[in-house]
């Protein structure tokens, strides 16, 4: 699934710059994060790093973007064509 940020949200600024994808971006009242770029950091960390980084835990998965892990490495695939992802150990 892709991320949503919450009407929680207290506009901190943390969790944009975190955004390997830069898939978080300022809204009309609070951040948005784009589901067509949300990966939720996979190919590039083992958790989501917005979530990590959230001071009000304001980060839910979006059920309306219910993504599978192939689907949100296929977007990690298309968003850095020439990256290697991170991909966690087995057992990790």
């Amino acid at each position: 699934m892709a991320l949503i940020i919450t009407d929680e949200c207290i506009n901190c600024d943390v969790c944009e710059p975190e955004c390997p994808n830069g898939a978080i971006s300022m809204g009309e009242e609070i951040y948005e994060i784009d589901p067509g770029k949300c990966t939720e950091c996979v190919g590039h960390f083992d958790e989501p790093q917005c979530v990590v980084v959230c001071p009000v835990e304001c980060i839910p998965k979006d059920p309306a973007h219910p993504d599978t892990q192939q689907q949100l490495l296929g977007k990690f695939f298309k968003l850095h064509p020439d990256k290697t992802p991170y991909l966690p150990k087995a057992g990790d």
